[in-house]
């Protein structure tokens, strides 16, 4: 792997951006056009990064070859026995699609590095799988963007809550985050949420009990709030904030729930 095409790069847009910072500590795993931030305790990533370069994408099938990473103890990633014989899903958090670009053997390296178990986070099949706002998101922020650039970098997680419910070991995220931006000439950003409450209602001991299932909704929030939610540190995604947010900071209200990917503020 060049160091061109290792991890995230934070000059990619143009104004420096750069991987957000956590308050635990992680392990940094750079991978092809994307870098996951792994928590080893709660053994999913806290963050993840990803440039895009929506003019030199590469269709390729999809394949499904889920792995362990292996610069990371087996016992610090949510492996396959997670995910087995349950509702849930092996969720990208960088999408498989988004680093897949640039010529074939580079295309080909980024669709498999998707696939690390730190880049996946357990998310309730419909979610993952039926949700097409939450999945459209990045395609039409993208869109947008090439208005000025065809570059977005898109920035992803779960919220990983001190009271997440545990399920074989692993905390259960509640909620997801999203901040995409892009720099026409200056640099913008928008943030979302998914709230899968109530994804999990209540948890047996038992090794094998499957979470129940919710409903789940998606939101435009500002990206302050996701700092909040999170504990991480933005950088100047928070000054870039394309929403106006109105009310205090933190405070739900301000969170604009979303039904259609036209409602995006832009």
């Amino acid at each position: 792997m060049s160091t061109v095409e290792a991890g995230y790069d934070p000059t990619f847009l143009g104004p420096r951006v750069p991987l957000p910072v956590p308050a635990q500590t992680v392990r940094t795993l750079p991978s092809t056009h994307f870098t996951v931030l792994l928590d080893p305790e709660r053994r999913l990533a806290a963050a993840t990064a990803v440039n895009i370069d929506g003019a030199q994408l590469v269709d390729l099938e999809r394949g499904d070859d889920w792995h362990l990473d292996p610069r990371v103890p087996a016992d610090e990633q949510a492996g396959p026995e997670l995910y087995a014989r349950n509702d849930l899903d092996r969720g990208h958090l960088v999408r498989r699609r988004d680093p897949v670009w640039g010529d074939l053997v580079v295309a080909r390296r980024a669709n498999l590095d998707t696939f690390a178990y730190p880049n996946a986070a357990p998310q309730a099949s419909a979610f993952n799988q039926g949700e097409l706002l939450w999945v459209g998101l990045e395609d039409h922020v993208l869109e947008y963007a090439r208005t000025n650039d065809s570059r977005l970098s898109v920035f992803t997680g779960p919220v990983l809550a001190d009271d997440d419910p545990v399920y074989r070991g692993v905390g259960i995220p509640r909620l997801f985050w999203k901040v995409a931006a892009w720099a026409g000439p200056d640099l913008r950003a928008t943030a979302f949420v998914l709230d899968q409450t109530p994804f999990v209602t209540s948890l047996q001991a038992a090794a094998d009990e499957v979470p129940p299932l919710g409903p789940f909704r998606t939101f435009q929030v500002p990206v302050a709030d996701v700092e909040d939610l999170t504990g991480l540190d933005l950088g100047p995604l928070t000054g870039a904030d394309v929403l106006a947010p109105v009310g205090a900071r933190g405070e739900r209200e301000r969170w604009v729930p979303l039904a259609a990917l036209e409602e995006i503020r832009l």
